[in-house]
């Protein structure tokens, strides 16, 4: 069945099923307090091919306020940066991407219109960090395009977790080849976004952000560096 299809279908029961998932009382929107949202279990089939996908992965700045369902916004997350093994590398679970000695310094952020949230992989769930719409301060400064989009993702590294990685290789304690490390993981990240909504027909952005407006909101600590952000929602229609 066509997405907008199923939609026309079930309006009521998917608004329901999103306010269940999320923990909120149906009807409570923007302003509210949130709460955690438990993620359905991800799919892992599904969509196009990776050979289509990689045909298809574009950049789409012009994206539509139409919210993700619950189903999606998973398979987002799980795709982006989930657990896809319980034993990976040096005795730590394996993720859907890479990390340097598989320290998994990345955390993602997600700004929505009713709050901004951490997506905890193992428990595949997100957990709420404020009850403030961040999608402005996640865009680049002084420009609305993408800042109603549904979902904009905040790529945030923690340095301290390179002191808790299985294999200690030096260049984690050398500043700056941190910072290729990271900046890799967050591009191996983004590219699995894009080529998630490449296969769900969907349309994503990686761009810039103010980046110490974020950390301020967010109350990140001094190891905690914000970094990038990505826009993710359907295309706009014209």
């Amino acid at each position: 069945m066509k997405r907008r299809t199923f939609l026309k279908a079930v309006p009521a029961a998917a608004g329901l099923a999103a306010a269940a998932a999320s923990g909120q009382e149906p009807g409570s929107g923007a302003g509210s307090e949130p709460k955690p949202i438990i993620l359905p279990k991800s799919e892992t089939d599904g969509g196009k091919s990776v050979l289509a996908a990689l045909k298809q992965r574009r950049t789409i700045r012009e994206i539509g306020t139409e919210k993700l369902p619950p189903q999606m916004l998973s398979n987002l997350l799980w795709a982006a940066w989930g657990v896809n093994r319980e034993k990976g590398p040096f005795g730590q679970i394996g993720r859907t991407a890479a990390s340097a000695s598989n320290s998994q310094e990345i955390d993602i952020y997600v700004a929505m219109p009713e709050g901004t949230y951490l997506y905890e992989a193992v428990p595949h769930r997100l957990a709420p960090v404020v009850a403030t719409d961040l999608r402005p301060l996640a865009g680049n400064r002084g420009r609305r395009v993408g800042v109603d989009a549904p979902v904009r993702l905040i790529y945030v590294v923690d340095i301290a977790k390179y002191n808790t990685a299985g294999f200690q290789e030096p260049g984690l304690h050398d500043p700056e080849t941190q910072k290729s490390y990271y900046n890799v993981a967050i591009g191996l990240i983004a590219g699995n976004v894009y080529l998630f909504v490449a296969s769900q027909g969907l349309a994503a952005w990686f761009h810039n952000c103010d980046k110490s407006a974020l950390a301020e909101a967010l109350k990140l600590r001094p190891e905690q560096r914000v970094v990038y952000a990505q826009t993710v929602g359907y295309p706009a229609t014209k």
